[in-house]
């Protein structure tokens, strides 16, 4: 009886080792959203004309790529008291997940012709918007939702 309650043991132990090890080797978090956040540093004297832009003509396209589905959210930040050679504006874009960048060029280009109009258009606007602001970087970031 003793030797079977011990080889009974000792197969369970065995048993539940690589579930054990499995959970071990098993990730602490799952993929998120993705957010792109763009920093824009507005020049002197003109925040309030980029402002205006971000809360008319901005919102606007967010909020058609939002009932589009292709983004889930989006926000404006402000930075304050920034010091010198840093942003005073991020604006972020919210996706479900990365599957949105494997549209094809031509799907993102329909698409934006549906928003803004021809992409000459688009070009146009994002040039004249370089007297109001210089683009500082952006980064594509995902959350890590964790177990």
């Amino acid at each position: 009886m003793k030797y079977s309650l011990a080889a009974l043991a000792a197969s369970l132990t065995l048993g539940l080792a690589p579930a054990l090890a499995a959970d071990n080797n098993a990730p602490p978090f799952e993929n998120g959203a993705v957010l792109d956040i763009s920093s824009i540093q507005t020049k002197d004297g003109h925040f309030n004309d980029y402002m205006r832009w971000v809360s008319t003509d901005w919102k606007r396209q967010e909020e058609a790529l939002k009932k589009a589905g292709v983004i889930t959210d989006y926000h404006v930040y402000l930075v304050q008291n920034q010091r010198a050679g840093e942003p005073d504006i991020f604006l972020t874009q919210t996706y479900k997940n990365m599957a949105v960048f494997d549209a094809t060029q031509a799907q993102q280009y329909a698409l934006q012709a549906k928003i803004a109009g021809s992409i000459a258009k688009s070009d146009q606007g994002q040039a004249a918007r370089g007297s109001m602001r210089t683009i500082m970087g952006d980064m594509l970031v995902r959350e890590a939702v964790l177990k």
